[in-house]
């Protein structure tokens, strides 16, 4: 890729997310590039509305309004789970559809949710994708955004405690286990964001540290 704004190592970098899952995994994937990284949460920043019909859309609005608010570098990841029967819902709602009445957020009402409502439906409609936008954006407004999926299909019941969201009912391409029980490397190599974040590495970041 050429003419891309980078960063260098030992850049500040702020991490707009304030899901505690999506902070490890960034987080882990940033660590070799020798950044700084402080998560939105740690320097008090609300999370903006996302008003954005799209994954890159909303994470714009993400990184831009910390990047804004701190005058440093900002990355934000806007991800979600569709499902062919659903015509690609939840999509950027995915959130939307675990959360409940009183604000707090219930990933297995989530997945019942997406159960309920695709149940029925023939074996070859039982395709799903997770998606994951990464954008950096610095104060100035400029941005550059990257984007990656993972096929797969859903499952019912969900299976594994490990990862987070919607991880328990997704299998992905070439696998039997879901997100939720797969060994935690094995996930991050392979998933949305694995995907998204080797686009920005290659266009954006500084080379990992030898050795």
């Amino acid at each position: 890729m050429t003419g891309r704004r980078k960063l260098e190592r030992g850049n500040r970098l702020v991490l707009a997310s304030h899901n505690a899952g999506k902070l490890r995994e960034v987080a882990a994937m940033l660590a070799p590039h020798g950044l700084e990284v402080v998560s939105a949460k740690e320097v008090g920043l609300p999370g903006p509305a996302e008003t954005e019909n799209s994954f890159l859309g909303n994470a714009a609005i993400k990184a831009l309004a910390a990047s804004r608010a701190t005058g440093l570098p900002a990355l934000a990841d806007d991800s979600g789970f569709s499902v062919a029967a659903l015509g690609g819902a939840p999509g950027v709602r995915t959130a939307d559809w675990a959360t409940l009445p009183d604000g707090t957020r219930d990933y297995m009402a989530g997945m019942r949710k997406v159960e309920e409502r695709a149940r029925g439906t023939a074996d070859a409609d039982r395709r799903a994708w997770f998606t994951c936008a990464l954008v950096l954006a610095w104060p100035d407004g400029h941005t550059e955004g990257f984007e990656g999926k993972a096929p797969g299909r859903w499952v019912w019941p969900p299976r594994g405690d490990r990862g987070f969201g919607y991880d328990p009912m997704f299998v992905p391409d070439g696998h039997s286990q879901t997100f939720g029980e797969m060994e935690p490397a094995l996930k991050h190599s392979i998933n949305h964001r694995a995907r998204a974040f080797a686009l920005l590495a290659e266009g954006c970041l500084p080379l990992p540290a030898a050795g």
